[in-house]
């Protein structure tokens, strides 16, 4: 496979993650009416948290992908999310549909566990970052597009039709994919025993670069998460403007995919580091704008001004992952599958849990969304910068 298909292939796998939380997000009215919930209930943002939560069996698909290779784990993942997306679907209540959403979002850590080691099985350090840039910036689109598909779907069908719409575009991904070739090499694979994988989980936790950039994704997801969950409601019920929630999420989503594409030029003259650097000093300025406008204003606080600056946030959010991964990642070699699975274990769990309570908070306002934009953007300033401090003083 070419590198330019190895791309594409990988954006969209990746995108099955997005399509699987985003077509969803205009259904959440018709799943309130569908189920009994209150019109300001909260609990249809748990459908997107359940769905990251799912991602702690990375840490189990990690193990695997390095003593089976990636190939296997691939193919498990797969028929979960496709099993989970259908089930989903045909939930006879709310409790079924979360179990179901969390089966889905093991079979999608199946797909970023192996997506994200074979990416590094390939490339290493500033040339990885540029290369999940490009795949981020692909797979970014399906923010654009998915909310619009959802509303077209809704005009003809019923919310469990968009909710069909994933697994079933899943099938022609997993068709795709039979063109993939193992990565890892039999000779680096790692035998599956408690003190090998104790041994490489120490390896991974105890390296202070990893820890320090991993911390630094979860953070940032988290704020991600919570925005996202709590966008439909923060246009619908907070604002008042259900019909402009597409156009909204969509237009974010697109800023968000052409940062990631500026950052794939930007790290690779740079370096990730540099890039990262840069991106989280925008960030935490940004976010300390915004908290202090929306403490200044009215509640809600102007909703074009608030918008604008949730898109600039949201975007260097999406452009810091890539670097981070990378020079999470880095130093792993031969354990980059359970350096990934605890990564992505790391970031989406912890992060969608943290993520979980925020938008929870944000039933009352926008503005606990706002304070932890500030304070986790400012906790990620500092974490980047105390590594220039600790090798300074090392080098001492």
């Amino acid at each position: 496979m070419k590198p330019l298909e190895f791309i594409g292939l990988s954006a969209c796998t990746m995108a099955l993650t997005a399509l699987g939380i985003d077509i969803m997000l205009p259904a959440f009215g018709e799943l309130r009416t569908h189920f009994g919930l209150s019109a300001d209930s909260a609990a249809p943002a748990q459908i997107i948290s359940f769905f990251f939560m799912g991602q702690v069996a990375q840490i189990v698909f990690g193990v695997l992908s390095d003593r089976y290779g990636r190939i296997p784990i691939l193919r498990v993942g797969f028929p979960l999310y496709i099993v989970g997306g259908l089930a989903a679907a045909f939930a006879p209540n709310i409790t079924i549909l979360l179990a179901a959403r969390f089966v889905a979002g093991m079979g999608s850590s199946a797909l970023l566990t192996t997506t994200f080691a074979g990416v590094r099985d390939r490339f290493v350090g500033d040339e990885m970052a540029k290369t999940m840039s490009m795949i981020f910036t692909i797979f970014l689109f399906t923010p654009v597009v998915a909310p619009f598909l959802g509303m077209a779907i809704l005009k003809v069908a019923s919310w469990q039709m968009v909710f069909l719409t994933p697994p079933l575009f899943s099938v022609f991904v997993f068709l795709w994919s039979l063109r993939l070739k193992e990565s890892l090499p039999v000779d680096q694979r790692v035998k599956i025993s408690w003190v090998n994988i104790v041994r490489s989980v120490k390896k991974v936790v105890s390296n202070k670069t990893f820890v320090r950039y991993a911390v630094i994704s979860t953070m940032l997801f988290a704020a991600l998460s919570s925005y996202v969950a709590s966008s439909e409601y923060i246009v619908g019920n907070i604002y008042g403007k259900p019909d402009w929630f597409p156009w909204i999420f969509a237009g974010v989503g697109l800023l968000m995919s052409v940062c990631s594409f500026i950052n794939s030029r930007f790290s690779s003259k740079f370096g990730a580091r540099r890039s990262i650097k840069a991106l989280l000093i925008a960030y935490g300025m940004i976010s300390l704008v915004l908290f202090v406008f929306t403490i200044l204003s009215p509640n809600p606080p102007q909703m074009l001004t608030f918008f604008i600056a949730v898109a600039f946030l949201m975007s260097i959010n999406i452009a810091v992952e890539p670097n981070s991964s990378a020079l999470a990642l880095e130093p792993m070699g031969d354990i980059a599958g359970m350096a990934s699975s605890v990564y992505g274990t790391l970031f989406f769990f912890i992060g969608a849990w943290m993520g979980s309570v925020i938008s929870e908070l944000t039933t009352r306002g926008v503005l606990p969304l706002v304070i932890s934009f500030f304070i986790l953007g400012l906790l990620a300033v500092i974490l980047v910068f105390s590594e220039r401090r600790t090798v300074a003083a090392a080098a001492s």
